[in-house]
């Protein structure tokens, strides 16, 4: 009987049990961190990179990931800037693996409301696109007047005209939970 060749055989299964059993721990380590990773953690690890988000509206929006906030996420989309609140966004195309941790309590304070008073405060010219739109055309188009704390006011401007009294063609309230996405333009049209 050859007993070097029972101990090598006997090794070899040993360490080929150590490995499958370091294997099924390394999967299983990464099956419980994935658990405890959110959405926004993906978002943020993907921010600089192209995604596709489809809005529960039904609207497509691709473009460039370039803020994540605790409520909202900023994609560039040519000369465009979308601002979509997270809870409109449906499902998201491109999110790699990568995860990276919120920035602390001050950013998670700054959520929808702080971004559309900075609009409201800049007088922002926007296309407005709601859940589920009310007329016949997909947006409005105006200047946030005001911004309470679950809703705001859009004066609808009449089409290439500012914002000044005479041109407003209504005032809108809307609610956060209707808002589908805000379209800005840096530059001449919407």
């Amino acid at each position: 009987m050859r007993w070097d060749a029972l101990f090598e055989d006997m090794e070899a299964q040993l360490a080929s049990e150590r490995l499958l059993d370091l294997e099924s721990e390394i999967s299983e380590r990464a099956r419980v961190e994935m658990a405890g990773i959110e959405v926004s953690a993906r978002l943020r690890g993907a921010v600089g990179q192209k995604i596709d988000v489809q809005l529960r509206s039904g609207t497509r929006v691709s473009g460039t990931l370039s803020h994540v906030g605790s409520e909202s996420l900023v994609l560039d989309v040519g000369p465009h800037q979308w601002l979509v609140p997270v809870s409109a966004a449906l499902t998201y195309q491109g999110l790699g693996r990568q995860a990276r941790a919120g920035h602390g309590k001050g950013s998670e304070r700054l959520g929808l409301a702080s971004a559309l008073r900075m609009l409201a405060r800049d007088r922002a010219e926007l296309a407005v696109y709601l859940l589920e739109p009310a007329r016949e055309e997909p947006m409005m188009r105006g200047v946030i007047d005001r911004v309470g704390k679950d809703h705001f006011d859009l004066a609808v401007m009449v089409p290439g005209e500012f914002r000044r009294s005479g041109n407003v063609a209504a005032v809108e309230t809307v609610p956060f939970h209707s808002l589908a996405a805000l379209r800005s333009f840096r530059g001449q049209d919407l």
